[in-house]
């Protein structure tokens, strides 16, 4: 089963990383600010294989995060205002779905 999972996640990020050469190429998109994606596509490929598994949540938040400081979406402070509570919601959402499984 590790072996089907692996494979999920490395397909996940070939996809990405061919939709984000695509738009190097296409647009003004580029690597610079995109990056970020293969965090979110991890994370997600992580949770595909099991939704509870707080480490995938953690690496789609900080792709999430960064890909909205790099940008322009966010800025600094504002993402700090937010980090807290958030980390707290999905610390304790992670509790109780533990909890009801």
């Amino acid at each position: 089963m590790k072996d089907k999972s692996a494979i999920l996640t490395g397909g996940l990020v070939l996809i990405a990383l061919g939709i984000l050469i695509f738009l190097q190429k296409t647009t003004t998109f580029g690597f610079d600010r995109s990056w970020p994606i293969f965090l979110i596509v991890i994370g997600g490929g992580i949770l595909i294989k099991r939704l509870g598994d707080l480490g995938g949540w953690i690496i789609a938040a900080v792709g999430v995060g960064f890909f909205l400081l790099r940008n322009g979406h966010l800025h600094l402070g504002e993402l700090s205002a937010y980090v807290l509570p958030l980390s707290l919601i999905l610390v304790g959402a992670g509790m109780v779905w533990k909890h009801i499984r």
